[in-house]
């Protein structure tokens, strides 16, 4: 389980050094380093663990193929999405289209979202996920509902 976030920056090559927090639980739990780096939107990338993705991958192919909204998010996650080994110091390459979207450049922000990690652009994520969507007393209300 991941946990927390970490600031970050790409290189020059368009690689992320995954943040030591990150990597030793990759290290542990997922030693191959192998990941499937994807986005389902395009303003953020996703790092999943390759058996983490395999799961979800077995789940979605399980809709019929016709289904739209399984069309949809597999153009998605496939467009966007590419197998990726980790460099022995850490390292992802994040590849065009996503790089480009994403605006994953310079300070970035590596998030953690349970099985897997998310990266965003620094000032993206601040002004998008954390001053533009505050977390209302209606989400608070939610979230205890579920017995948070």
């Amino acid at each position: 389980m991941f946990r927390g976030s970490c600031e970050t920056r790409m290189d020059e090559k368009s690689r992320l050094k995954i943040p030591s927090a990150f990597r030793r639980i990759i290290d542990e739990h997922f030693p191959s380093g192998e990941f499937f780096v994807t986005s389902t939107t395009g303003d953020h990338a996703r790092l999943y663990p390759l058996p983490v993705w395999k799961e979800k991958e077995e789940l979605i192919l399980k809709v019929p193929s016709a289904n739209k909204v399984r069309k949809k998010l597999l153009y998605h996650a496939y467009y966007y999405g590419h197998e990726q080994q980790m460099d022995a110091q850490g390292r992802l390459l994040i590849q065009s289209p996503l790089r480009t979207n994403a605006e994953l450049n310079g300070d970035v922000i590596v998030i953690a979202q349970g099985n897997f990690l998310e990266v965003w652009n620094r000032e993206r994520f601040l002004s998008e996920q954390i001053e533009g969507d505050p977390l209302t007393e209606s989400d608070t209300q939610e979230l205890e509902s579920f017995g948070f």
